[in-house]
């Protein structure tokens, strides 16, 4: 069964009028994966939209693996599964959040390049700020990771949660 790729819970976003000084992010964005550090970024990013008034939108992004092209059908299926039942657990997981924080939460579930999309559905949903986990792969020191990359592109404030 496909999953609609957005989905709202909790109540709906209530803009709060401006006020001098006071002012801080309407829309805050946090990508999961579904790891140690994404879940935290997740924790942070619910607990300052809620102190601040502002809508979450949780962005589940799976990337295809390198080798995903000459993995077999079999292969591919399973996959696909894990990606489902992961994208299922972290849905269920901002719905109780919602009702729990009385919180206005978008989950999105995209596929392809985690910078990419995670870009995109910032523009879409005008985010005031972007949260992400820091990346537990070594590699990524060398290479940079997704968090280096958003805070390199300069276009929305970054909390980087480790």
């Amino acid at each position: 069964m496909d999953a609609p790729e957005r989905e709202r819970y909790g109540p709906q976003a209530r803009p709060l009028p401006f006020e001098r000084g006071t002012d801080g992010p309407r829309v805050v964005l946090v990508g999961v994966d579904g790891s140690r550090t994404s879940l935290r970024a997740a924790s942070y990013a619910a607990g300052l939209a809620r102190r601040q008034g502002a809508g979450l939108v949780v962005v589940f992004v799976s990337s295809p693996a390198p080798y995903s092209g000459i993995m077999s059908g079999v292969v591919a299926g399973a996959v696909q599964q894990t990606h489902d039942e992961l994208a299922d657990e972290l849905r269920a997981e901002c719905r109780r959040g919602a009702e729990e924080l009385d919180l206005p939460v978008t989950f999105l579930s995209r596929r392809g390049d985690a910078y990419t999309e995670l870009c995109r559905a910032a523009d879409e949903h005008r985010a005031d700020l972007v949260v992400v986990g820091s990346s537990e792969q070594a590699g990524h020191r060398l290479v940079g990771s997704v968090a280096t990359r958003l805070v390199r592109a300069g276009r929305w404030p970054v909390v980087v949660v480790p």
